[in-house]
């Protein structure tokens, strides 16, 4: 049977403003005879967010993950991007399909690729959503760059995540920022922790008709269209990969299955870790954690379970002694 007109979602939003978290959220008030499919991209080379959904639901409760790590899934013309999706929805067959783009990546041009022939017929698009953290507004490294602004332009809902620590006048940046941009009838919805209703998702994106063909898609590099996820891990027992896009450096690890972390050392290590985000998904004495930390502090989350410990750290610059340091937390073999 072919598959037509699913209701599609784009979830988006800049660093660490809770695009996870509101997924979660989703999938927790999902129609239970309902199928639904989530497209996770990933600004580094180390899949995680993909382990952490998968923490709430699993393939038996009609939810499907799939991840594209490794930079912008739009890139390369969007091969990453048509090739996981394709394979997500004759798996899934969703009844819906949720699609966050990472942080660092370019929604206009995931938008592009899913307006093209190919998913005329295929997808819905509906309701965009972006997530903003308002205190971020009065930050230049925000409102000058060029992805966060396309977040914004993009947007047919905007989500103010975190309100519980803004102030009246962080209010006001937002207010006073969405007219810059063309958006002052933007609906706009105040949460926190990313709890919004499901209700939220229906209705046709403003942008479906719009022309995207004079939109230019960036080029890729190469290494990033061969899936670091899927390189064999050495003797040595661990892999680590780097990234860089504008003004923030990535750097990831994966470990095989047998290394086992001690779970307070790890928890303190990221705790004192000054980034921008930190993600992780990590096998420790006390069983299988996945971590979250954002400027605004550090989450953990008990897991299921996972197939090895996998780090992400996203910060302005890489620090050489991460590595060690982190090596340093892991329980003899």
């Amino acid at each position: 049977m072919a598959i037509r007109s699913v209701p599609c979602n784009i979830i988006t939003g800049f660093l660490g403003v809770g695009k996870t978290s509101t997924i979660l959220h989703l999938l927790k008030h999902k129609p239970a005879d309902e199928r639904w499919a989530v497209l996770v991209n990933e600004f580094g080379e180390v899949g995680i967010d993909g382990s952490l959904l998968n923490s709430s639901k699993q393939e038996q409760e009609q939810v499907f993950i799939r991840e594209v790590p490794g930079g912008c899934m739009c890139c390369a013309a969007g091969l990453p991007m048509h090739i996981a999706l394709n394979q997500l929805l004759q798996r899934a067959k969703p009844d819906r399909l949720l699609i966050e783009p990472s942080g660092l990546g370019h929604p206009r041009e995931v938008m592009q690729v899913l307006h093209s022939e190919h998913y005329q017929d295929v997808l819905d698009i509906q309701q965009c959503l972006t997530l903003v953290d308002a205190r971020k507004l009065n930050d230049e490294r925000y409102t000058e760059h060029d992805i966060f602004l396309q977040q914004i332009d993009i947007a047919d809902v905007i989500v103010a995540n975190k309100e519980d620590l803004c102030r009246p006048e962080h209010k006001q940046l937002l207010e006073d920022f969405l007219p810059q941009r063309g958006q002052q009838d933007c609906k706009v919805l105040w949460t926190v922790n990313g709890e919004i209703p499901p209700s939220l998702l229906t209705g046709h994106s403003q942008f479906k008709n719009r022309d995207w063909e004079s939109l230019s898609l960036p080029e890729a590099d190469s290494d990033r269209v061969k899936g670091f996820d899927d390189t064999p891990l050495p003797e040595s027992g661990f892999l680590s990969r780097s990234n860089q896009s504008d003004d923030f450096s990535t750097i990831g690890w994966r470990f095989e299955p047998n290394t086992v972390f001690n779970h307070s050392k790890l928890y303190r290590w990221a705790s004192d870790l000054i980034v921008e985000r930190m993600k992780a998904v990590c096998i420790t004495e006390d069983g299988v954690w996945g971590f979250n930390k954002t400027p605004d502090g550090l989450q953990e989350l008990e897991l299921d379970d996972c197939m090895e410990s996998r780090f992400e750290i996203i910060a302005n610059s890489i620090d050489p002694n991460w590595e060690a340091q982190l090596m340093d937390c892991r329980l003899p073999s």
